[in-house]
């Protein structure tokens, strides 16, 4: 079984389930259940979006052939993993409010008797987290998957759906020991954990296409306290980016990505801290 499919599987069926269950549990309990049906018309549309975006991408990888394809394969690589501090960030700001935000959305559009916006709003949502799922896991080495590879594919992604479904309804009975809180910020550290071995995978593509220098390779060798070909140190290099032999432009991307990462942390915190500043003081004092 595929514990990264798996974990992106289940992490983001848990947010596509969040928000058809915050649209559903609004239209249940006001006096718009008509929009019930528009709620699944937007599910359904949503799920035939993101086949489509699957569907697109595997088949620009079975056209392309020798280099291309390996270009194109290291640049889902490269987009996958941006597109997970991408998703981190915006939760970050956002995840607060998002039930606030959807909930005013959805009183403007019964109010306005436009239904379809129910539709639109959970296409969207829908498309967003499939589209975002099926671009990681292309980028994980979904192209690749051959005879005999699909059944862990498919076994692995059924795990993380059921698991999402799971986490779902015991988030929803609101424990103080596993709250949305708590998930949300364990599970972005992970996120942003794997979407450096999504680096470190990319990266390592560009040396061997030639586009990046490898320099002084290996810069090390822990192999004989830690192998990155199993057990913990499997795991490592599978989530975390881990290897024994890294290359130097490896680790040197590698600390790079962290520096980042943990700037764009802070500025966002130091945003979100003036945000609040500015709209707490009295509006005869601005």
């Amino acid at each position: 079984m595929n514990e990264q499919v798996l974990f992106i599987v289940w992490r983001e069926s848990v947010e596509a389930i969040l928000v058809v269950g915050i649209v559903y549990a609004w239209l249940k309990q006001s006096e718009a259940r008509i929009g019930l049906r528009y709620l699944w018309l937007g599910v359904f549309g949503g799920l035939v979006l993101a086949g489509l975006m699957g569907l697109g991408l595997m088949s620009a990888g079975s056209v392309l052939q020798g280099p291309a394809q390996d270009v194109f394969q290291t640049a889902m690589v490269l987009i996958a993993c941006a597109l997970i501090v991408q998703m981190v960030l915006w939760m970050r700001a956002h995840g607060r409010t998002l039930k606030t935000d959807m909930q005013q959305g959805l009183q403007e559009s019964v109010a306005q008797s436009r239904y379809w916006g129910i539709t639109l709003l959970v296409a969207i949502a829908v498309a967003r987290e499939g589209s975002e799922t099926i671009v990681f896991l292309y980028g994980m080495g979904m192209a690749q998957l051959q005879s005999g590879g699909i059944g862990g594919f498919a076994l692995s992604a059924a795990v993380g759906f059921v698991l999402a479904l799971l986490t779902f309804w015991v988030l929803q009975l609101g424990t103080k020991v596993f709250s949305w809180k708590l998930f949300f910020r364990i599970t972005e550290i992970l996120l942003l954990f794997l979407a450096a071995s999504l680096l470190v995978s990319g990266l390592e593509r560009l040396i061997g296409l030639g586009v990046l220098p490898a320099g002084p390779d290996p810069l090390w060798d822990t192999s004989a306290w830690l192998d990155d070909g199993s057990g913990i140190g499997g795991i490592l290099a599978s989530f975390a980016g881990y290897r024994a032999w890294p290359p130097f432009t490896v680790v040197a991307g590698y600390a790079i990505y962290w520096i980042a990462i943990l700037g764009l942390l802070r500025w966002q915190k130091r945003r979100a801290s003036t945000h609040q500043v500015t709209h707490s003081v009295p509006a005869e004092q601005t």
